[in-house]
Formats: structure tokens, sequence, C-alpha cells
């Protein structure tokens, strides 16, 4: 198919590799343009000096960039996708952006005759580098079943969960759920410190039973050892509970715990860890 992946991030950047060696005629947009140079050294592709450039006869195009301002630019903005694609054809927006936007973004491309899915995306950058990735989409089910085959091409799972906008709300599920998870994991570690216990030992025995989880199994390890300068960023993580928080103000649902994790979060970026990986909430129990 002729393709087009707007935004090479630590994300985008090996999603579109993937997409390239599955055989599509790729077209790449980044706002920084040397990385796109840098794409297309190493991957069958062309560059695109706009979206709306990159759009144009693509099949499907691809958002991956920051925020809802970012999406907004390169999809509505007079030089954005929307006005680059022809009728009929898909925007995929791989973003974590409000569930707000996305229907927003839904609405204006059906005036266009354009088709709209928000796939926000679970797996963090070693996910993307191994086509492992979850996805999580809001839209119609007939664009859905066109997109499926070739967001496959990186991704472990990809479900529909409903409408538009139930995607972003998905992934707000997700994030809650991780958040919590990384603070019961940082508490557990610091207490087994505090007792002297084998750490080694006991995570070994406690993943097999009910405790288990992907947090315990991939970075109980590097807590104790002190390494977060990989993986899913605090600054990402923060934006995703801020999104979460302010649909729950909305819906009226309570995610206090979530409201307090953010705020250990905030510590963390006091102390320089916005780059550091989200398991760092050790580092505020032990300083």
């Amino acid at each position: 198919m002729k393709l087009s992946f707007i935004g090479l991030g630590v994300m985008g950047y090996p999603m579109a590799g993937f997409l390239s060696k599955a055989g599509h005629d790729v077209t790449v947009f980044n706002r920084t343009t040397s990385k796109a140079e840098k794409w297309c050294t190493e991957y069958h592709g062309n560059l695109a000096v706009s979206p709306k450039e990159a759009a144009k006869r693509s099949e499907i195009a691809f958002i991956c960039v920051g925020n809802d301002d970012d999406v907004r630019e390169v999809i509505l903005h007079e030089e954005g996708a929307i006005h680059g694609l022809e009728k009929s054809a898909i925007i995929v927006d791989h973003t974590t952006a409000s569930a707000r936007l996305a229907v927003e973004v839904y609405d204006e491309a059906r005036k266009h005759d354009i088709n709209f899915l928000d796939a926000p995306l679970s797996g963090g950058q070693a996910g993307a580098e191994s086509g492992q990735l979850t996805i999580m989409v809001g839209g119609d089910r007939e664009v859905f079943d066109k997109a499926l085959p070739i967001m496959d091409c990186y991704a472990k799972a990809c479900t529909l969960i409903g409408e538009a906008g139930s995607g972003q709300k998905a992934k707000m599920v997700n994030q809650i759920c991780i958040a919590s998870l990384i603070q019961g994991l940082s508490e557990a570690l610091h207490f087994a410190k505090r007792e002297n216990l084998d750490i080694s030992a006991v995570m070994g025995a406690i993943s097999k039973g009910a405790a288990q989880s992907w947090q315990m199994e991939n970075r109980w390890q590097t807590m104790i050892d002190d390494e977060f300068d990989f993986g899913f960023a605090v600054e990402w993580m923060r934006k995703d509970l801020e999104i979460a928080i302010d649909e729950a103000k909305r819906v009226n649902a309570n995610i206090e715990v979530t409201k307090l994790i953010n705020e250990f979060y905030k510590d963390i970026e006091k102390i320089g860890g916005k780059r550091f990986d989200t398991s760092s909430l050790i580092k505020r129990l032990e300083p």
C-alpha cells in the first residue's frame, strides 16, 4: 500500500521502518528533517517536506507525535495531512492524546470524506523496536478492518475498543493500571530492602503467584540497581496521567491513587528525572 508516517520519534521511527520492511511504499515526515533523512538512508522510502505532502496519494497516513497540539498541527493545519489525503483515505493517530481531541478530529475528517482511527500504543520503545506493540483503537469497524493488516506489521495485539475516542480512553485505563503497579512494586522492594531479605529470592517466589506483573518481571532488578536511563520517560507518563485525570474529572470518576502517583512523579522530575524510566518512583523511597 501507499502509506505515510508523520512523526519519527523513538516510537514512530522503528514503526515506519517495519512498514517499509513489509514492502509498503512509505513516505515520511518529521519536523526535524535530519531525522527523516536518516530514516531514508536506513529504510526504503521517501521524504516529504510537510504532512500534507507526505499524505498525498497515501491510502493510510499514520501519525505519532507528542500531544494534542501536535496532532492538530500535523492533521488539521493548512499544511496538515487532512489536506493532502484523497477521499476514503484513513488517518491512524498513534499519539497518546485526549479522547476529546480524537472525537474532534474524527468529526473534521468525516467532513472531508476521510476516515479516522485513534490508536494509542502500549509497549514503549522496546515494543516499537521489536514490533510487539499493543494497540487500542477507537473508530468504525470497517475502517479498523482495513487498517488492521497494516498495523499488524508492528503490533502483537490490536483491538477495536469502540467508537471514536475509545482507544484513547482505553490507554488512560492502561496508564492508571501501570502507575499503581509501579508504585506498589517500589514500596514492596523498599520494604524488602529494609527487612534485609534476599530480594532475588523474594521476587523469584512471588513472581510465580498473584503478585506477578510485567513491571515485576522486567523492572525489579533495574529498580534495586538504581538504573533508569531507558524505557518510558517520566515526563511522558505525567502527560498521560494528566490526560486521564482530566477525563476522570469530566466523567466524575474517582482516581485518587492515580492523582497521588502523579504528584510522586513530579517529585522525580524535581530531582532531574524527567527522562528517567517510569520505574524510577522507587527513588522517592530510596534517596
